[in-house]
Order: structure tokens, then sequence, then C-alpha cells
């Protein structure tokens, strides 16, 4: 008998034997695929929702997608409002708890005229959003945590995938961070550079930011609470209530920035 035909006989009988037994196989190994939330060519399956505006309504077009790109774009708008118009692109088919959401992204463009300076070059990937419908139609933010996302000027150093937590409070070892938002310990990506950023999300219990498969920034214990958001629904702002699911969203908060993929991966709890 030749050793492949042995071999091949060996592990036959060693699976017909394990059946005998009453002993299953060994499962295969779960290899999750990356499932894309922007499809490239509309904004299917996203809602936008802005300050001051009804949801639904997409305010000065600027949310669109154009050669294969998610835009964030700032060409129809004139001044940035007083009180200012800040806007959200749910992704409202479902929400999410357990998973890696990863984007590509650029900051391309001037900010538009009356814009705050804290976000020149500034978007980010709101995570455990509450649910857009819920918002109030004055609402700045959703409750939710943002992975910041940020672009650097011609000189300085700015690093990307920080943490910022409009409505909540998120733990650091043990302790309640007592900030808005914590710095990474990213690079600075200059202007018009492409970055990717993934986020691993465990309930509320972990959260971790990557760039090029590096650790940048590690939190968790997320729940409701803190300030950083306004007009909100005292109904759904309960401080103190575990945040381990919700829904993603893209910000505009003034920035015209561009995304050529968002996509997520689920993870087994």
């Amino acid at each position: 008998m030749s050793h492949l035909i042995y071999r091949r006989f060996a592990a036959t009988f060693l699976i017909m034997a394990a059946s005998a037994l009453g002993a299953a196989p060994p499962a295969p190994a779960q290899n999750p695929k990356w499932v894309q939330l922007f499809n490239g060519k509309n904004l299917d399956g996203w809602v936008p929702k802005f300050s001051g505006f009804d949801l639904g309504v997409n305010y000065n077009n600027t949310f669109r997608v154009e050669n294969g790109l998610l835009k964030v774009a700032y060409d129809q708008w004139t001044d940035f409002g007083n009180p200012p118009h800040f806007g959200h692109l749910f992704y409202k088919t479902r929400k999410f708890s357990h998973y890696i959401v990863a984007v590509e992204y650029r900051f391309a463009g001037e900010q538009v005229k009356g814009g705050p300076g804290w976000a020149l070059r500034n978007n980010g990937v709101m995570l455990h959003c509450q649910a857009p419908e819920t918002m109030g139609k004055d609402q700045d933010f959703p409750i939710s945590v943002e992975a910041q996302l940020l672009g650097g000027g011609p000189t300085g150093e700015r690093p990307t995938a920080n943490m910022c937590s409009p409505g909540t409070e998120v733990y650091r070892n043990g302790v309640k961070v007592p900030s808005h938002c914590i710095n990474s310990t990213a690079k600075t990506y200059r202007d018009g550079e492409w970055v990717r950023v993934e986020i691993e999300v465990d309930g509320a219990e972990r959260i971790v930011h990557r760039i090029d498969g590096k650790v940048v920034l590690e939190y968790g214990k997320v729940e409701i609470g803190g300030g950083s958001v306004s007009h909100f629904d005292p109904a759904v702002k309960k401080d103190g209530t575990p945040l381990s699911e919700g829904y993603l969203a893209i910000q505009a908060e003034s920035a015209p920035a561009e995304f050529r993929k968002i996509e997520i991966r689920e993870l087994g709890r």
C-alpha cells in the first residue's frame, strides 16, 4: 500500500471511528468575510440626518456618490450655518454588536466657511449609534462612540483614529475617562493621503483602533452618559446604561472628505 493510500485510509478510519463513538469530527475554523456596506454606486441602505432638518433630508446634497467614492461635499454650501448643521449618514439596515468595521478615507478640498476650527480635516465613524429616528430635529450628534478620523496639515502633528464620546462614557484600565476625547498613538496623515482604519468592537466591553494592523488605541466598558451632545430626547439618553450595540454612521462636520471603502466583518460572541 502506498503512503498516500495509507494516509487516506487512516483518515477515513478515524472519521468512521469517531462517528461510531458518537463524537462529531472537528468543525472547520470560521473565517468571517468582509461585507461591503458602501456599494460604490449609490447610497442604498443609508439615510442622512442633519441637525435642524428631518431624517432623510440630504441637506445641500452633502452626501453623494461620484466616481465610485462616497463623498462628504460642501460645494453647494455658502456657510456652515448658525446654529451649525452637523450631519450624519446612518447605515440604517440594522444594528451591530461584535464586529470589525474598516474605512478607507481621505480629506479633499477646503473647509466650508463658518466651520468650527476643531472640525478642520475632521470626520468620524460613529459606533453604537442610537437609532436615527430617535434623534431630535435639532440634535447635533447621535449618542454614540466616535472613532475620530483626522487629517494633518502641511506641518505639525495630528494623529488620527482618536476617540470622542458624544453622550457616552468609556473606561481605560478600569477608570472612567474624564475627557471627551482620547488621542491615539497613530502617526499624522497629510491632506489627500488615503488611510485605512479598522475598529474592532466587542459589545460594550472593548474597542480597539488599528492602522496597518497596529493597535493605536484601546478602551472599553462603554455606557450612555456624559455631555457633548445637545437637544436629545431624555427618554433615549439613559445615563449609566451599557452600550453594547447600535447603528453605524459617517460624519459631516464641515470638512470635505471621501471614502472609497466601508466594510464590516462580524465576529462570533
